[in-house]
């Protein structure tokens, strides 16, 4: 797997110089759409639990993170009108190839938390702190209708708390048992799909 998750890195890279076009158009688009940086820098937790800064483009109004919880239902009132439409594409999660490129991710693995809900974990969950954490995994695929899910519950934040991070690292854990080149580009393709049937 080393040779692989240099590989992933090289990817990455390349990946970011072709979409450069791409890239600047979102960026010039964010800035127009309300006041506050083009990319949203968050703390999550990474591969031995090392706390690390993940990269995606705004989407919500500059400092969302004051005004209420750290979940983001469907209709949430601070996401901007270029950020629904990220939103819907996933282009808002471009910019983590950088954090491919640095090492902090691979493209495939555990979705990375933040430390609230890190702090949350049971012992057998934090195995899934024994890897890199992806881009894109198994809890990926199965809550792309997460902001829907999070709208139709009475307490968002708490529905989160209980259920929804629990069962995201239910089946991130089941990516440590398949983890193969073979594997990772299967759920790399899968997802591809699913975003295109999805949006």
């Amino acid at each position: 797997m080393r040779s692989w998750a240099l590989a992933e890195r090289i990817i990455a890279a390349l990946v970011l110089v072709l979409l450069t076009p791409l890239l600047v158009v979102i960026a010039a688009a964010v800035r127009v759409s309300s006041a506050g940086p083009v990319v949203f820098r968050q703390v999550r937790v990474g591969r031995d639990g090392r706390p690390f800064e993940i990269y995606k483009f705004r989407t919500m109004v500059d400092g969302a993170d004051r005004v209420a919880a750290n979940v983001s239902p469907a209709g949430d009132r601070r996401i901007t009108w270029v950020g629904r439409a990220l939103r819907a594409s996933y282009f808002d999660e471009l910019p983590q190839l950088a954090n491919v490129v640095k090492g902090d991710m691979s493209l495939v693995g555990p979705r990375p938390e933040t430390p609230e809900f890190v702090a949350l974990y049971d012992a057998t969950e934090r195995r899934v702190l024994e890897v890199r954490p992806g881009l894109v995994g198994p809890s990926t695929l199965a809550f792309m209708d997460e902001a829907a899910m999070l709208a139709e519950a009475e307490d968002a934040e708490s529905f989160y708390r209980t259920f929804v991070v629990h069962e995201r690292v239910r089946l991130d854990l089941g990516y440590l048992e398949e983890r193969s080149v073979a594997f990772d580009l299967r759920l790399l393709l899968r997802q591809a799909a699913a975003i295109l049937v999805h949006h």
